[in-house]
């Protein structure tokens, strides 16, 4: 921890004493007046940063005139211990802080007041952080010595410089590129990892089997009684942000949610996720892997929880026996949504049941909001790499199960493509954005163990390459290439990258079709 965000606390001080030689007569002395020591100042339990208290102190005895050698010899402490307390580095017990304030004829809540005393200490303070910050450190920027002889002018330009070079640092780590990268960078993780977390599942099974959680629908009281077994109480108010699924109170220990059910969202999954963060003793992200990473544990501990690994793991290998995998199964047993059971399925497939898969959730559409594979399936991805915003193919079962007349039923479908041949099972799920399709797929000599193995529907994909499904035949586009000009919807997502085309996220070959088709109207 940097000793600059320290805060005073009177169990954590430990003070070095000046040399016990024979103390002069001036130093008794002032050592008579010093009154016997306060365990607990008034201000004590509210903490301060150490640096402040610092800045207090030195504020308050220079203006007094007085040197550190003869603050020292009031309070009988070396003066190496006082410079340290002085510049932010040293945490005083309070009976110290009390003699300081003794000799200094200021009050302890005086010291420990949260602002700076001048605006120059202010500076003094912020321009002392920033140079031992991250971004300044990781850019190997030189450090300017703070001291009275430093000019005001040059120390607000320096600050001012800093806090400059935060913001653009920021910008970059907030740009659409580095969340793509961020992203990117968590599809390779979790690939080598077979989308499996070994240190979560033990968590949630330490969870559940303290609350006696071991399988089945997990109804309210057990999502409370696993609230309070982590410390927490469930609250529900109306008035939640609009933009936030749920709210932590770290202070009062509360996880707040809104009153109003919502559409498409699980409550249980929602609290879950908010308790992942904290048994997981996440910090706050400082970039937007981190932000992202954070994200993934938390959805894994919720499904991990929802669907203990012990009992799910088990069911799931008789099913595999029986060659009867079934995922609108796995979510019926548990009450989850089927994206939920999907997810969970593609953490426990690989590890215990020996299956790869992969995973799709795309919009009407065909724009890819999520994917994941192990079993070597190729999805269409950006010149940098990302493949979420990129349109799926027209021939994977994702983008099929739109056309089927009954949206509620699961859609079976064998794909050919260059790198094999693999079954999937994909299902539409409405959500407040509208309708998705989850698909899970398997290679072809995997479907063996699957509900749903037997379909004849099969199909053929060349994807990546544009002439399977994307490019428009050349006697449309010779007609309508240069009378198109469709009004682009942008996609809100905020990974994705710009699909390739005439108008990059709009397909050339529905624009066309479409304009072909009404052309005579």
């Amino acid at each position: 921890m940097n000793q600059r965000r320290r805060t005073v606390a009177a169990s954590k001080d430990t003070d070095s004493a000046a040399p016990t030689a024979k103390p002069s007569r001036s130093t008794k002395a002032a050592r008579d007046e010093i009154p016997a020591p306060v365990e607990s100042p008034p201000a004590a339990d509210a903490g301060i940063d150490l640096a402040t208290l610092g800045a207090r102190i030195r504020h308050a005895r220079t203006t007094r005139g007085m040197t550190l050698t003869q603050l020292g010899e009031k309070v009988n402490r070396a003066t190496s211990l006082l410079s340290q307390i002085e510049n932010g580095k040293r945490e005083p017990r309070l009976n110290l802080l009390n003699a300081i304030a003794t000799a200094l004829g200021v009050t302890v809540e005086g010291l420990m007041k949260p602002t700076p005393p001048t605006q120059r200490a202010a500076l003094e303070l912020e321009l002392s952080s920033r140079q031992d910050s991250p971004t300044a450190l990781k850019l190997g920027i030189p450090t300017v010595h703070i001291g009275p002889r430093l000019p005001t002018d040059a120390l607000k330009s320096l600050v001012a410089t800093h806090r400059k070079l935060q913001q653009l640092v920021e910008i970059g780590h907030d740009s659409p590129e580095a969340a793509r990268k961020a992203n990117q960078l968590l599809h390779i993780e979790m690939h080598n990892l077979d989308n499996y977390l070994p240190e979560i599942e033990s968590l949630a099974t330490e969870v559940t089997e303290a609350t006696g959680f071991t399988g089945g629908p997990l109804v309210q009281s057990g999502v409370e009684e696993i609230a309070n077994y982590l410390g927490f109480s469930i609250v529900k108010l109306p008035d939640l942000p609009r933009g936030a699924r749920s709210i932590t109170d770290l202070k009062h220990h509360r996880i707040y949610l809104s009153s109003s059910e919502v559409r498409g969202r699980d409550q249980r999954n929602i609290v879950l996720r908010a308790l992942g963060d904290q048994a997981l003793n996440h910090p706050k992200p400082t970039s937007y892997y981190e932000f992202l990473r954070q994200r993934v544990e938390a959805n894994y501990f919720a499904s991990a929880v929802l669907m203990p690994q012990s009992s799910t793991v088990k069911q799931l290998q008789e099913d595999k026996k029986q060659k009867d995998i079934s995922v609108l199964d796995l979510a019926d047993r548990v009450a989850v949504s089927y994206e939920t059971a999907v997810h969970r399925f593609t953490n426990l497939a690989t590890k215990h049941l020996g299956i790869s898969v992969h995973f799709l959730r795309v919009g009407t559409d065909g724009t890819i909001y999520k994917a994941y594979a192990n079993d070597g399936v190729v999805f269409p991805t950006h010149t940098d790499g990302s493949i979420e915003g990129q349109l799926a193919c027209r021939k994977f079962g994702a983008r099929q199960v739109f056309e089927q007349l009954d949206p509620a039923a699961p859609y079976y479908q064998y794909t050919d493509t260059p790198t094999g041949t693999y079954w999937s099972v994909s299902k539409q799920e409405p959500y407040r954005a509208g309708d998705f399709s989850i698909s899970l797929g398997v290679p072809f000599e995997q479907a063996q163990f699957f509900r749903g193995r037997d379909t004849n529907l099969r199909l053929s994909s060349n994807c990546p390459d544009p002439n399977c499904c994307r490019e428009p035949s050349s006697e449309l586009a010779a007609k309508w290439a240069r009378y198109a000009w469709p009004s682009v919807k942008v996609h809100s997502h905020m990974l994705a990258a710009t699909p390739p085309g005439t108008f990059p996220g709009v397909d050339d070959r529905e624009v066309y079709e479409f304009l072909e088709k009404h052309s005579a109207d």
